[in-house]
């Protein structure tokens, strides 16, 4: 999970840079700036270290870039506040693919819970595109302080509340099928 997050901080990390240098300085041009010069700056630290970059890091710059200019053009911070709900919806698309959590499960979810991560993966498709939604809503006021506060508190929890709920649910079904298939052979081999 350590590694879902980190991912997650790097894709957004020009983002990150943006909220905390305006926070700061309460300036827009100098935070899209400086998180212009963030997100290239990650893509050649990337290069010379060798590392692979993949499309969402070339999408992720390609946005940082383009609503940039469009934040430093008009001097409004809601193009890169848009730039999560691009994100939020590229995810939720892929998350529409059939089977996508299997490769992610460990092998006693995937032999006894198939049909539950196919819903379990639907479910999650829906949360990104709701946050998705729900980040245009606030961006859409302008009001960067709420727009950090959700970015920040509540699409952050709620992805950490879903990872939770899925545990329990995952735990509790498994668990209650393995006891029934124990309890099921248990009367077989007394008869």
């Amino acid at each position: 999970m350590t590694s879902v997050f980190a991912k997650l901080g790097s894709d957004f990390l020009s983002s990150i840079i943006f909220l905390i240098v305006y926070s700061i300085s309460g300036d827009v041009v100098l935070a899209t700036a400086v998180g212009i010069a963030a997100a290239i700056a990650q893509v050649i630290y990337s290069r010379l270290k060798g590392k692979p970059l993949g499309f969402m890091t070339w999408a992720s710059l390609a946005l940082v870039i383009v609503l940039g200019s469009a934040t430093l053009l008009t001097k409004d911070p809601r193009f890169v506040m848009f730039k999560p709900s691009i994100a939020h919806f590229a995810i939720g698309a892929v998350m529409l693919k059939r089977g996508w959590m299997m490769r992610y499960m460990p092998p006693i979810v995937v032999e006894n819970a198939p049909g539950l991560i196919t819903k379990a993966g639907y479910a999650w498709a829906a949360l990104m595109f709701a946050l998705g939604l729900g980040n245009i809503a606030i961006a859409m006021t302008g009001d960067i302080k709420l727009w950090a506060l959700y970015v920040s508190v509540i699409a952050f929890g709620a992805k950490i509340a879903a990872f939770a709920i899925q545990y329990v649910v995952f735990r509790f079904v498994i668990t209650r099928k393995l006891r029934g298939e124990a309890a099921a052979a248990a009367r077989t081999a007394a008869t």
